[in-house]
């Protein structure tokens, strides 16, 4: 990689901090004069608000203050969360109904927040809220994807949020009624709740009129521009901060109700004010992942070349809009709709309905699993339907290299790839699994096989700043926009730093998340963070190297035209002084020069990045009890350059994993008057590590041409690619004993019946 980094692995040096006990979460810097916040949640899915006494919270022990709607609208702040919404197919808008941060008139889910008690201590919070009383006249609850059935919105008289589509309808139906051959697939991808180690927790301190807000999020400034919209203060008045955070995954990104409840709260009593919440008042009120159900169809000519794809989605929105609900699987899920494939006739409808059920919204990979999930499923229902090997299938309708630059059919310009090579290497790394599969069935297991090629477009902002400063006790601070939850962005930026300056990764500290620190940032997601931070690291150092060059050339006695900087020292033909960056700080300090001290930029990426990759699973199933695991997994990824393998092998891994929790345990279920029933670890069945097995990961980059540096963002890639092998694998295995229509969740229950009976029972 030469000028853009020496790509081996470091080990993670955050790490240290946080297997000793010393990273910084929400909960671990309460003030000591902190009041705690608590909220009472509606016990039942939908019904409306016939009473709600809250004079008995308000008298208990140690409590502060309770606020229901009216009490934030006295506030004077604008109490309606901010949505977006799409274009119709017809070209009106969809719907976009109130939601209040509480509830106002009658609730919509179980868990939607009701009024929120701050006391002086959390447990008398939590009393007080038992105390509260709320009656209401229960409405049926809307569980189904279908339009009619009880109204949650008089916005959504049937229920239907948004009817969108993307493509040339009339189009993909003349190929569809010309092609040779036609396949269609029913698939439904369930339902997940988001469950980072980490609860949502925030903390507010109103003082010297300004409002200082921490939360455990994805970025500082979105959050700081919400509060100032709703709470209708200037930008310069709040000050965001972040600490440490276990974990996001898109779940974190967006504002929640308890913030600005919180933030209220807090400049009321002039005292800081801390909410976190449990683990089970996070399943109900965090945001939950996927839940579609797709009829996917692919038309070919004779020699089984793709002519045509359509998809027809009806997408779960849950209760309300959320901040992003409605665009994941319409804006974002188009973006790769038609993979990897040489396809330009497409047709893509996306309906949304509310169902009294917690919203849905961003979750690892945002639209983009969801999309490559339905393609590859009918790609490998195609291979078995048209007699042809699936890995050929996919060869012979791949974009051939020659032809990128390559504009998909919605728009989306990839800039390289090479396909055929990866999935290549992918083969090769995978050998032996007909001898495997032959050594099981005698052992009464069976075995199969899934394929996944996936691509994914990188999300976000494309632009990012970067600042560095120069410190008196010789370290240096990088600033960052971006909001590590875990992904190891302090290693990475300071390897990344190091590398491109010579400064000593142990002397450079990272600072994130913190909005008084640069004057904007992206904050993380989408796979943003690495490409686009350090763009703007580079511009910044490009930036610095401008600034010293003049000051250097007048202390070598040279002209400024001949100094030159090779990546870790200062040099120009006739001197004998080479200084470091470090060593020219230090001379500039000395000189009084506190201009050269402090260097900022902020860079744009014109393009996006499409990292790329073949996930290949081999499952077992014992065909006695159903028990299903992942006995081998392969992944070869396209991530372009790449500064630490290491870290980029461990995002895969993390990624790898959810998409396995997803497809074989993980699933939201609620019973018929809309109780979520998987709201505790008990019952909510996460990935276990022993169920995990050694995940295989190569690194076969074509470097990107959409950045400087040759990268692919990976933050997400491992789920994109996760889904559809281990339901690919899962559907080969019972293809032999009849099995035509196999759907997440591949639980024991699911798979035995499917085994013993070919169906499933509705759940």
């Amino acid at each position: 990689m030469e000028k853009f980094g020496i790509s081996h692995s470091v080990k993670r040096t955050e790490d240290q901090r946080f297997l000793t006990g010393q990273g910084r979460y929400m909960d671990d810097d309460v003030p000591g004069d902190a009041l705690f916040a608590a909220f009472f949640r509606s016990p039942v899915a939908h019904g409306r608000i016939t009473a709600l006494d809250l004079d008995a919270a308000r008298d208990a022990d140690g409590v502060r203050l309770v606020m229901a709607l009216d009490d934030l609208a006295g506030a004077g702040i604008d109490t309606v969360m901010n949505a977006a919404t799409v274009t119709n197919r017809d070209g009106s808008k969809a719907a976009a109904p109130d939601r209040h941060m509480l509830a106002k008139d009658r609730v919509r889910f179980v868990g939607e927040p009701v009024a929120v008690v701050i006391a002086e201590t959390p447990m008398q919070a939590r009393d007080a809220v038992e105390m509260i009383w709320m009656e209401t006249d229960d409405l049926p609850a809307k569980l189904d994807v279908d339009a009619g059935g009880e109204m949650l919105h008089s916005e959504a008289p049937d229920n239907r949020a948004f009817d969108w589509g993307l493509g040339d309808e009339a189009a993909t139906e003349a190929a569809f009624q010309q092609a040779t051959h036609t396949v269609s697939l029913n698939v439904a991808d369930n339902r997940v709740i988001i469950t980072s180690l980490e609860p949502r927790g925030c903390q507010a301190h109103w003082a010297d009129g300004r409002l200082q807000f921490a939360y455990g999020g994805q970025g500082v400034w979105a959050m700081r521009a919400q509060l100032a919209q709703k709470l209708k203060l200037e930008p310069e008045a709040i000050r965001v901060t972040t600490p440490d955070v276990g974990g996001g995954f898109g779940m974190k990104v967006m504002p929640y109700p308890e913030y600005f409840c919180v933030a209220v709260a807090a400049m009321k009593l002039g005292q800081p004010v801390h909410w976190m919440s449990d683990r089970s008042e996070a399943m109900l009120s965090d945001h939950h992942g996927r839940d579609l159900t797709s009829l996917a169809e692919l038309a070919f000519d004779a020699d089984h070349k793709i002519t045509a794809y359509r998809v027809h989605s009806k997408v779960n929105l849950g209760a309300y809009n959320s901040h992003f609900a409605q665009a994941i699987q319409t804006n974002l899920a188009s973006k790769v709709l038609m993979g990897v494939y040489d396809v330009q006739t497409t047709y893509m409808r996306v309906e949304g309905f509310y169902t009294n059920t917690t919203q849905v919204d961003a979750y690892r990979g945002a639209g983009r699993p969801e999309a490559i999930y339905v393609l590859e499923r009918l790609m490998d229902r195609a291979a078995r339907e048209l007699g042809i090997n699936p890995w050929e299938l996919r060869r012979k309708n791949f974009i051939r290299p020659e032809k990128f630059p390559y504009t998909s059919a919605t728009g989306e310009t990839y800039d390289v790839g090479d396909f055929n090579m990866v999935l290549t290497r992918a083969g090769e790394q995978t050998p032996g699994f007909a001898e495997r599969k032959a050594a099981d069935a005698e052992r009464g297991l069976i075995r199969g096989q899934g394929l996944c090629y996936y691509i994914e477009s990188i999300l976000g902002d494309p632009s990012e700043n970067a600042k560095i400063a120069f410190c008196e006790d010789g370290t240096v601070n990088l600033y960052v926009g971006t909001q590590s939850n875990g992904q190891g962005h302090e290693t990475a930026y300071t390897h990344f730093l190091s590398d491109q300056t010579g400064i000593p990764m142990d002397r450079i500290t990272i600072i994130q998340g913190d909005s008084d620190q640069l004057p904007h940032g992206g904050g993380t997601g989408g796979s943003r963070s690495v490409t686009v931070q350090s763009t703007a690291t580079l511009a910044t150092i490009d930036v610095m190297i401008a600034a010293f060059t003049p000051y250097l050339a007048d202390k070598m006695g040279v002209e400024e035209a001949d100094v030159s900087f090779d990546h870790e020292t200062f040099r120009a033909p006739g001197s004998n002084l080479t200084p470091t960056l470090t060593e020219a700080a230090e001379m500039a300090r000395a000189d009084g020069r506190t201009d050269l001290l402090q260097h900022e930029a902020r860079a744009n990426l014109d393009a996006r990045s499409y990292p790329n990759g073949a996930h290949v699973a081999e499952i077992v199933i014992d065909s006695y009890t159903g028990e299903t695991w992942v006995d081998h997994y392969t992944v070869v990824d396209d991530f372009g350059n790449l500064i630490n393998p290491m870290l980029a092998e461990g995002q895969v891994h993390g990624g790898v994993v959810q998409g396995i929790g997803q497809a074989l345990t993980e699933h939201v279920v609620h019973d018929a008057q809309g109780q979520l029933l998987t709201a505790s670890l008990m019952d909510y069945a996460l990935p276990r590590a022993a169920e995990i097995p050694m995940i295989k990961f190569t690194s076969a980059p074509v470097p990107s041409t959409s950045n400087p540096m040759g990268m692919k963002g990976c933050g997400e890639a491992g789920t994109v690619g996760a889904l559809a092998a281990v339901a690919n694998a899962v559907q080969d295995a019972l293809w032999d004993h009849g099995v035509r229509q196999a759907d997440m969740p591949f639980t024991p229950n699911r798979v035995w019946e499917l085994l013993t009976h070919g169906s499933v029972a509705a759940e």
